[in-house]
Order: structure tokens, then C-alpha cells, then sequence
């Protein structure tokens, strides 16, 4: 199916089936992730991938009692850093200079520009920023899985805390976002399998200024 075919298809599955999903599947997934859009390039956050039964289980028990926790393939964990600081910009500059094998001397006034912008901000401003970078990423992860014909349903409706002292995400200087569950939807049970997806029409959603 093509790109606008795909995301016909996509919606936000309410019940999975238990089918694995293929692991060239779903690293595509993750590298669609990996490439996605990100202010400045810092991506501040990572995402945890857990395809363990068990693990799985104690997450839908403890943090997330959402079916498709333990009937999905995958759930991935977006999890964005709690601060940022001089060390993590410096880190970012010697992976472009690296990258590009450019002197990381000719990226300090990119550097400089960066510093004076986020390190100046409180820790909360800082906090929601990382969290909306996050998101950003999310959005990729769901056109990817749909892409690859894999169903997808992100998850907001989580105990944060509870999953951040399972996965002992604070002393990694982390806090989770958002949840994605991965796998394929099972018809029979998720009564929006067949439903129309519903969207605001093009008039009411854009508006053209000229």
C-alpha cells in the first residue's frame, strides 16, 4: 500500500492478537525512529524495546494495565532525559564532528548557540522540551509501523513513576513519556478494527493564508 494507504489503515489498536512481530520489521521501525526529526539533533531521550513476556507482564501489572501490553510483539518506551547539560551538548558535537570528520573546533559557535539557549531555561521548561522531542519521535514510530504494516497504539495512560522505579530510569538520568505497543490487531475483539477512521475534514483542519 502506498504512503496515504497506510496511514488509512493505522489506527490505534485496542486489541492484539499475540503474533510476533518479524524483527527486520521491527528494526525498521526503530531506525525510522533513529532518523526522526529533533531540535538541533540532541535527540534527549531514549527508547527502551521489550519484547520479554515477563518483563512485559510485571510493566501491564505494576505501571500499564492495558491489554495490548501483554498481547503485543513489542512495546517501546520513549524516554526523555530528566536535564540537559554542557556535557551532553559536547558529547552531541564530537558524534557531529565525527560523523561529518570536521575539527569539533568549527562547530563552537553551534555549540555556543545551543548552550545559551537550553541551558538557560528552568528545569521544568527543560523537562517539557525533552518530553516534546519524545514526541516528535513517537510520530515517526507510528507512520513506520504503518508503512511496515504493523499495527501500533501509543500509550499515554500510564503510572510514570511506577515504570520509571521498574526499569530504575532515574539514576539513567530518564523518565518515560510515552508507550508504543507493536504487534497486529486482532479483528475479532477491538471493535475499531472495521470502524471508519474519523478526522476533521480538510476545510476545518487547514487554512490557506494568502
Amino acid at each position: 500500500m502506498n504512503f496515504v494507504d497506510a496511514l488509512h489503515w493505522r489506527y490505534a489498536v485496542k486489541n492484539m492478537n499475540g503474533q510476533v512481530v518479524a524483527q527486520e520489521k521491527v528494526n525498521a521501525i526503530l531506525e525510522a525512529i533513529r532518523l526522526s526529526a529533533s531540535s538541533v539533533g540532541l535527540q534527549p531521550y531514549e527508547i527502551l524495546v521489550v519484547s520479554d513476556p515477563v518483563l512485559k507482564a510485571k510493566i501491564h501489572e505494576l505501571a500499564c494495565p492495558q491489554p495490548q501490553i501483554v498481547d503485543g510483539s513489542h512495546i517501546l518506551i520513549f524516554a526523555s532525559q530528566l536535564t540537559v547539560n554542557a556535557d551532553h551538548i559536547d558529547t552531541y558535537m564530537q558524534r557531529i564532528a565525527q560523523t561529518r570528520a570536521i575539527p569539533v573546533e568549527s562547530l563552537n559557535g553551534f555549540s555556543t548557540s545551543i548552550k545559551g539557549s537550553l541551558l538557560t531555561r528552568s528545569a521544568d521548561e527543560l523537562r517539557n522540551w525533552t518530553a516534546r522531542q519524545a514526541y516528535i519521535a513517537l510520530g515517526f514510530g507510528l507512520v513506520a509501523a504503518a508503512v511496515e504494516e504493523v499495527d501500533s497504539c501509543p500509550i499515554e495512560g500510564f503510572n510514570a513513576t511506577a515504570l520509571d522505579e521498574l526499569l530504575g530510569l532515574p539514576g539513567k538520568n530518564l523518565t518515560s513519556v510515552l508507550v508504543m505497543a507493536l504487534g497486529y490487531r486482532d479483528e475479532a475483539k477491538d471493535f475499531l478494527a472495521k470502524a471508519p477512521k474519523v478526522r476533521k475534514p480538510h476545510d476545518e483542519l487547514f487554512t490557506e493564508l494568502v
